[in-house]
């Protein structure tokens, strides 16, 4: 197997999303659940949050990306694309860790939803108090 047709695999989680991402060398291809950017997108914030690893390590174009996500919403599978590309360009590359790390790309976004309370309307909110 050539280097050209050789996947380089990365995961990418946030909230409740899972973007496992592939890049290979190619012509700047991004493919998401088998349809282009622009389509699986509507807003132009998801789509610039999916390609700033590619922006940051200016490698725009150098790469075919493939990534099947699932889960949650645009916002979260947004975020969960980016952190898989910049894990498999990191795999690709070793030299680009140190702007992918000044850019905070290869952290994990921990903040998830916080659980519905027993007793309550929602995580904090209670129920009206109502004295009569």
């Amino acid at each position: 197997m050539t280097d050209e047709t050789k996947f380089i695999w990365g995961t990418g989680r946030r909230k409740t999303s899972v973007a496992r991402a592939r890049i290979r060398k190619g012509t700047g291809k991004f493919i998401v659940n088998k349809r282009e950017l622009d389509d699986y997108f509507g807003r132009d914030r998801d789509r610039n949050e999916a390609q700033i690893p590619l922006k940051t390590t200016n490698t725009e174009g150098q790469y075919d990306v493939y990534i099947n996500v699932r889960g949650g919403g645009a916002t979260g599978q947004a975020g969960a694309i980016s952190l898989g590309v910049s894990k498999a360009l990191l795999k690709a590359d070793e030299l680009l860790t140190e702007s992918l790390r000044s850019a905070s790309l290869l952290t994990r976004d921990s903040r998830m939803k916080e659980r519905k309370k027993y007793g309550r309307k929602g995580a904090r909110a209670g129920f009206q108090w109502t004295k009569r």
